[in-house]
């Protein structure tokens, strides 16, 4: 099995986020592992149980479902789309098993929505577990972390 320096690891998260922010999903989610879950809990301390709410828990298909439609027409609160931008520090890995092929990375970051002349600004904590496969890293699961997860929040369009 294949294994990956610190460095590829973190190109792997910056090339997601900038992905993202050049609106190109579909090969955003082919980051993603088919057994994916991105989470995005209510609270940083949450653990990690289906017993409680969050503000996303999303499988594959779910995300497949986010990304088919943003590029939709009848979309009609992305009309003008709306653009991120993701400003992140330098992913640390937390935990490397090199036998298993599973990297756990956490990057602390600032992600801004705007649409129009709305602006939003997310700060948190992403954790990716990553997975080898065929070779090839892929997101296994990605937990974002905001700082204000428990406060009322507006929409969120796009995947932070």
């Amino acid at each position: 099995m294949r294994t990956f320096a610190h460095d590829e690891l973190a190109a792997f998260v910056y090339h997601e986020a900038r992905l993202l922010d050049e609106r190109c999903y579909d090969d955003w989610l082919a980051l993603y592992a088919d057994d994916a879950r991105y989470w995005m809990p209510l609270s940083p301390d949450q653990p990690d149980t289906g017993l409680h709410g969050a503000l996303m828990d999303e499988d594959r298909l779910l995300l497949r479902i986010r990304i088919e439609r943003l590029a939709g027409r009848r979309t009609f609160s992305q009309q003008p789309a709306s653009r991120g931008h993701h400003l992140l520090q330098q992913p640390h890995v937390e935990r490397a098993d090199r036998t298993r092929g599973v990297y756990v990375l956490r990057t602390p970051f600032h992600y801004v929505e705007a649409r129009r002349d709305e602006q939003t600004l997310f700060a948190g904590w992403y954790t990716h577990e990553l997975a080898v496969r065929d070779d090839a890293l892929r997101i296994r699961v990605k937990r974002v972390d905001l700082v204000n997860a428990d406060a009322p929040l507006g929409s969120i369009h796009l995947p932070v």
